[in-house]
């Protein structure tokens, strides 16, 4: 495992010699060390990748040529999937395969912003038809320059890739700070850049802590544009520095996405999906379908079978044999969950199952899945981003009340729909104020498709071409093209 800062191709430590501990969650023991940035390191490496992108080779050549080495990089990624997993398991308590699924999404996202490079390279310029015939103009598409992207913990080198591949694409320079708490998979991005043949400077890589490192990264004059995910508080924060140099930026941000099911649907359809949608990644997704609201005929046999089929869920160690619950990403993530799980009984909600701290896991952070029912809507269980194993169910009797009460959030950056009725879900989903909507699911992320919310869920959208567009700038270029004196001026 690596353990060094990548600055401008070279594997440096940090200038203050300062490291930080790396802890399994599924154990607590200390499995690594990493560099701890700071202001300086990050000064040279954003030196680094400014003069890697004002004086080339990267930003100079061509989509097809970019393609080349990002495909290198899937390729390369694709070769160490079992390791790199394994990794992230180690590092992020997450069960083994959904820990091989990221690794997979993420050669995925190499390989599909390489087909966009490639696409870029072969789109003609736009010109654009003007009102006086003497003048063309035509709009060319250009790289924003260097680009300090800002990562969170729950999906390591995936969330890298969602801003890596597409920046790299577009020709930008980068210097990616990785979580504190997740730092492993993000340096080997780097060794994988370089063995594809990434220039020297084009990735530079500094973990550290956010105030450390993530703050005068974000600060930095020198960085054309910041892209964040994490909190909301954070994300205000970085807001509000970049507002000093009116930075371009994107935020992804937090969420409290709810699932409405109509009484027609699937009772085992829909408890299938809503356990996905909530303990998946042990509910440490931005996206989780936290707040469910159930139609009052099934209301009560969808509770019935949901702590059914929780009570079945395995919980342990990611790296053992058929486990669906790892533990939580570390013990300040734990004792926050735990926290809102109090919170949640002092409010008067009915505790379905769960409530509290995994039987028989004497080491690790493992929380038992948590269901409450007949939750208030004004209560911090309903209202607040829990992001861990907890979900929050309410009954509704009318459309009109579902769209009302799924809509009443500061967030909103997905929901879901369940019915049998087409045109129900179709009128649903229209109505819901989220910028990303299921229907009859919940959490399928396809590269293709548009990341991002509404609200205080963010500014911006990730993946697909509106994720490769985020890191291009739109330049007129106008031609006159008359030898008529303009006439402005004619001595």
């Amino acid at each position: 495992m690596i353990s060094k800062l990548l600055i401008n191709g070279s594997w440096v430590n940090a200038c203050s010699g300062e490291t930080l501990d790396v802890i399994d969650p599924a154990t607590e023991d200390v499995i690594h060390q990493v560099a701890s940035a700071g202001k300086e390191d990050i000064n040279v490496a954003v030196k680094a990748a400014r003069d890697a992108f004002d004086s080339g080779p990267w930003s100079e050549m061509n989509g097809a040529e970019r393609a080349v080495i990002l495909r290198k990089m899937a390729t390369e990624i694709e070769v160490r999937t079992n390791e790199l997993a394994g990794l992230e398991v180690l590092d992020n308590g997450k069960p083994l395969p959904e820990a091989v699924w990221d690794i997979e999404d993420t050669v995925a996202c190499f390989n599909f912003y390489a087909d966009l490079a490639d696409e870029f390279h072969n789109t003609p310029d736009e010109k654009i038809a003007l009102s006086d015939y003497r003048f063309t103009t035509r709009v060319v598409r250009e790289p924003v320059g260097v680009v300090g992207a800002i990562i969170p913990w729950n999906f390591p080198l995936l969330m890298a890739a969602w801003k890596v591949a597409p920046a790299l694409a577009a020709g930008c320079a980068v210097v990616l700070k990785p979580s504190e708490v997740t730092p492993i998979t993000a340096l080997e991005l780097g060794e994988v850049a370089q063995r594809a043949g990434l220039p020297d400077g084009v990735l530079n890589i500094v973990t550290g802590l956010g105030a450390n490192a993530g703050q005068p990264l974000s600060a930095h004059p020198d960085v054309d544009k910041l892209a964040f995910t994490g909190s909301v508080q954070t994300g205000s924060r970085i807001m509000q520095t970049a507002a000093r140099d009116i930075k371009n930026i994107s935020l992804e941000l937090g969420g409290k996405s709810p699932f409405v099911v109509f009484a027609d649907s699937d009772i085992k359809q829909a408890v299938e999906w809503i356990l996905f949608g909530i303990f998946w990644n042990q509910g440490e997704v931005c996206s989780a379908t936290s707040r469910v609201l159930i139609e009052d005929g099934i209301y009560e046999p969808v509770i019935e079978r949901l702590k059914e089929e929780a009570q079945k869920i395995t919980i342990g160690n990611g790296m053992h044999d058929d486990i669906l619950l790892g533990p939580l990403v570390n013990k300040s993530q734990y004792d926050k969950v735990l926290g809102f799980i109090e919170q949640g009984k002092r409010s008067g909600a009915r505790l379905v199952t769960g409530g509290g701290p995994a039987k028989g896991l004497d080491k690790g952070y493992f929380l038992e899945p948590t269901i409450f029912a007949d939750v208030e809507e004004n209560s911090s269980i309903w209202r607040e981003e829990i992001f861990g194993p907890v979900v929050c169910i309410k009954s509704f009797s009318t459309e009109e009340e579902a769209v009302k009460l799924a809509n009443d959030s500061e967030f909103g950056l997905a929901a879901a729909v369940m019915s049998k009725d087409d045109d129900r879900c179709d009128r649903v989903a229209s109505a819901l104020r989220a910028g990303i909507v299921w229907i009859n699911c919940s959490q399928p992320t396809f590269v293709e498709g548009p990341w991002g919310g509404y609200k205080k869920s963010g500014i911006g959208r990730e993946l697909g071409r509106w994720g490769f567009e985020n890191y291009l700038e739109e330049k007129q270029i106008t031609r006159y093209n008359s030898e008529e004196p303009w006439g402005w001026y004619v001595k």
